[in-house]
């Protein structure tokens, strides 16, 4: 059965742009999407991997090796001449709430060492998300011991596995994507730090829209087959500008006066570290190279703004308005200085 297509779904505009951000540079980090249950949060994700472009591999690889990547666990990765070469589609790989540890990061071959005697390592969800997206729906309702995990490897990029007698490291590079509606329990601060933007969906209120929604979704379940084709020619429109924003990325400038606003909206709201400089200005170079723009300008800043930072932000007991309502403030002040 297809996925529902990403240009048919309707409304939520900022979770659909935040996620063509990071597929256009994956240096940015992940999202994770807030928000009522039903809106779609899960939909668009999962509609997300059917528009990026395939990813060069080693054949046979079970951890979606690059051919020129040299730390292969498995040595797969041998010189040009004596590679085999494919493309696969760019891994989206579920984590559900109950996996364990072993099914997360992968465990000895128990049916290969049982039959031959040798110890093989069989891999993870973690190994096959490499290179792609790990997505965690209800991700606030992660069990800790997991949450630790992806903690770890989202800040070394790597696995580490000690099972059995087996040691082994392999690269673990990958989009966290995550989504849960805040009523059923906040997210560890740690993770959420993690991501890298953060979206908030409401239940539409518009009556045309809701009514345009169940229509879409009806025809959907009617044919899937049909409905996807219906809407394969915008897919694919929007597939070749995701590639060639992808392609122009590094071509497009951040220019002073952006760079500095950054700063200053950074520092007006009090976030802390850096993080929120940088995300500000990939994202703005990312949403640029969307729009084929050579310069990323101050639109781009305050397009980006709100999903950036509004979960960097530390809570104000004196003031009661949201973090979309201060992040919006201080875009005001920064137009007006």
């Amino acid at each position: 059965m297809p996925a529902y297509p990403f240009s048919a779904i309707v409304g939520q505009e900022e979770l659909k742009r935040a996620l063509l951000i990071v597929s256009v540079d994956p240096r940015i980090g992940g999202v994770i999407v807030l928000g009522d249950r039903g809106t779609g949060k899960s939909t668009a994700v999962r509609a997300l991997a059917q528009l990026l472009p395939p990813i060069e591999v080693v054949e046979g690889c079970p951890f979606n090796c690059a051919p020129d990547g040299t730390s292969c666990p498995v040595a797969c990765a041998r010189r040009e001449g004596e590679v085999r070469r494919a493309k696969v589609p760019v891994p989206f790989v579920d984590l559900p709430l109950g996996a364990t540890e072993d099914r997360v990061v992968g465990s000895l071959d128990l049916e290969r060492a049982l039959a031959t005697g040798e110890k093989r390592f069989e891999p993870g969800l973690l190994a096959r998300a490499h290179r792609g997206f790990l997505y965690v729906d209800e991700v606030n309702l992660l069990e800790d011991h997991l949450v630790d995990l992806l903690l770890d490897v989202a800040v070394s990029g790597e696995s580490i596995v000690e099972r059995e007698g087996l040691s082994l490291r392999h690269p673990a590079r990958f989009q966290l994507i995550g989504s849960g509606n805040p009523e059923e329990g906040d997210l560890r601060p740690q993770l959420l730090d993690r991501f890298a933007l953060s979206v908030e969906v409401e239940t539409p209120a518009d009556i045309a829209e809701r009514v345009e929604i169940v229509r879409r979704r009806d025809a959907f379940d009617r044919d899937p087959e049909g409905f996807a084709a219906a809407w394969r020619a915008e897919d694919r429109c929007l597939a070749e500008r995701i590639a060639g924003a992808q392609a122009r990325l590094d071509c497009v400038r951040v220019p002073e006066q952006v760079l500095s606003a950054c700063a200053q909206l950074c520092r007006a709201l009090g976030t802390d570290g850096l993080r929120g400089e940088l995300t500000l200005m990939r994202a703005a170079r990312a949403l640029a190279a969307l729009d084929a723009r050579e310069e990323a300008g101050m639109a781009d800043l305050e397009a980006v703004a709100p999903m950036a930072l509004r979960h960097r932000l530390r809570k104000d007991p004196l003031d009661e308005t949201g973090s979309t309502a201060r992040i919006a403030r201080a875009l005001a002040g920064l137009r007006a200085a």
